[in-house]
């Protein structure tokens, strides 16, 4: 079994015809179970949960669109799961509650994105990084991290060590260790999933999501894995596959989760293309 949950198809129309696109690429690369999960900022119905200029300027869809288009896709035959990455905020959690519970999601991925106003992974706002402390922000950002798995609101985490999206990476091995083991334990304790994640390859750090220490923590806690593309074009669909599964293989793996209406099962993991 091969998986890709997170995809995003904003940059085109909410048609079939979009849709199939993405559906033909994962049929390509051998992908078996896949599915949307648009990024909820993008929806009014989330304008409670994230409070700053960058996210209402692009808060312009309504779910129920997104939620039609998968419904008309499965009765046209294409089997996509219906899912949502949901940025986690800090004392949010009651809204984040409340907007998961309306929608039937197959899956809802958590992640970490934002640092207050800060959006450590949006170009425009990279001189911030400059500004800080390396050790500072990565301890702020796994703050997040661990208070997102305490939070018990999400059934993946996605692209775990984010924060190292642009290099600013601290050369302290036993810190980075120490917040690997501190958020291991955090998932691992609440049962939530992780993503081995191949856009960090398409991203200036140049390396999947997460590092491999990070993935052999994970595995040490016995933390579950889906794969991932952070597909945001067709094209991107299970993109370098075979170097995830390899990786996660190298590490220990041997079966990844299928998810369907938010519950969890375990399949034998296949090779990439």
């Amino acid at each position: 079994m091969l998986t890709d949950y997170h995809i995003h198809i904003e940059r085109g129309p909410y048609t079939v015809e979009w849709l199939r696109k993405f559906a033909r690429q994962a049929q390509v690369v051998g992908i078996t179970d896949w599915g949307v999960s648009e990024h909820a900022y993008r929806f009014i119905e989330t304008r409670s949960i994230f409070m700053n200029d960058w996210v209402a300027a692009r808060q312009t869809e309504k779910i129920e669109d997104y939620l039609s288009l998968i419904l008309q896709a499965r009765e046209q035959g294409i089997k996509v799961k219906f899912g949502i990455e949901m940025d986690y905020f800090p004392g949010k959690e009651k809204e984040i509650a409340e907007f998961i519970q309306k929608y039937p999601f197959d899956y809802v991925i958590g992640s970490v994105h934002w640092i207050d106003q800060w959006g450590i992974d949006l170009a425009e706002m990279r001189g911030e990084w400059d500004r800080r402390e390396a050790q500072d922000v990565w301890v702020a950002y796994f703050d997040r991290i661990q208070s997102l798995a305490e939070s018990k609101l999400f059934d993946i985490a996605a692209h775990l060590d984010l924060a190292k999206i642009f290099k600013y990476i601290p050369g302290d091995s036993k810190f980075l260790q120490q917040q690997y083991d501190r958020v291991a334990k955090a998932l691992a304790e609440n049962g939530t999933c992780i993503e081995i994640s191949t856009a960090g390859l398409r991203k200036p750090v140049g390396e999947m999501y997460p590092h491999p220490e990070l993935l052999k923590t994970c595995y040490s806690h016995g933390i579950p894995i889906v794969l991932s593309s952070d597909a945001h074009c067709p094209e991107d669909v299970g993109a370098d596959y075979a170097k995830a599964v390899r990786l996660a293989r190298e590490v220990g793996y041997s079966k990844v989760q299928v998810f369907s209406a938010r519950k969890a099962e375990k399949y034998p993991l296949k090779n990439g293309r």
